[in-house]
């Protein structure tokens, strides 16, 4: 079993990062002898998309040396996403949506031919057989049925662009109102039910 922890704040001891770090805790209980695959975003920054990237991307079948090389890092973020079984994410709320160092990552793994295709039909993900856990902290609260509901363009977006690749099996769990009073007790509640998600997913994996 491999899980795929990705981390995008650009604190070090952010709440989505005790978050992902819960998860990871009590999924190895589950599976001592499982790899967990460890992508830090804050401290690896990665590659914005450039002219020659897009270059490389769209002519696949003739690709040079240097085309390549520019598509080296999509490659490896592409391996580590497809070789997951589980991938977990902690995406803090940054201005009502993700962190930039997420959306880099996003856009280096929607590749055609690797994770997305074109037949008849139009676009198809070419992922599968893969749940994604997406941990959020948020100042307020944007949940459904809320006043802030229509800013949360957190959700929407990222439910989208993982189903676009294939992997429709998205799991939100939000840390809200973390600038306020009750931000102790929400986030134990969290905790917890990240501990339960956690052990949730070991035993259908198992099964």
């Amino acid at each position: 079993m491999k899980l795929l922890r990705i981390d995008s704040s650009a604190r070090s001891s952010s709440v989505t990062r005790q978050l992902t770090a819960k998860f990871v805790e009590e999924w190895k209980k589950n599976h001592p002898a499982g790899e967990v695959i460890q992508r830090d975003l804050a401290t690896t920054v990665l590659p914005q998309i450039t002219d020659h990237w897009a270059g490389a991307h769209l002519e696949p079948s003739q690709l040079t040396p240097a085309q390549r090389n520019y598509l080296a890092t999509s490659d490896h973020l592409i391996e580590e996403l497809q070789a997951a079984d589980t991938i977990v994410i902690g995406a803090p709320m940054y201005n009502f949506a993700i962190p930039s160092s997420l959306k880099a990552w996003i856009d280096q793994i929607v590749r055609m031919g690797k994770t997305i295709g074109y037949g008849p039909s139009g676009a198809r993900g070419l992922l599968a057989n893969k749940r994604v856990i997406i941990v959020t902290a948020r100042g307020g609260a944007y949940g459904k049925g809320s006043p802030a509901e229509k800013f949360d363009f957190q959700e929407p977006y990222l439910r989208h662009i993982f189903g676009f690749i294939g992997l429709p099996d998205v799991t939100f769990v939000h840390a809200e109102n973390q600038a306020r009073e009750e931000a102790g007790p929400r986030l134990a509640a969290v905790a917890e039910e990240i501990r339960h998600l956690a052990v949730e997913q070991s035993q259908q994996v198992a099964h």
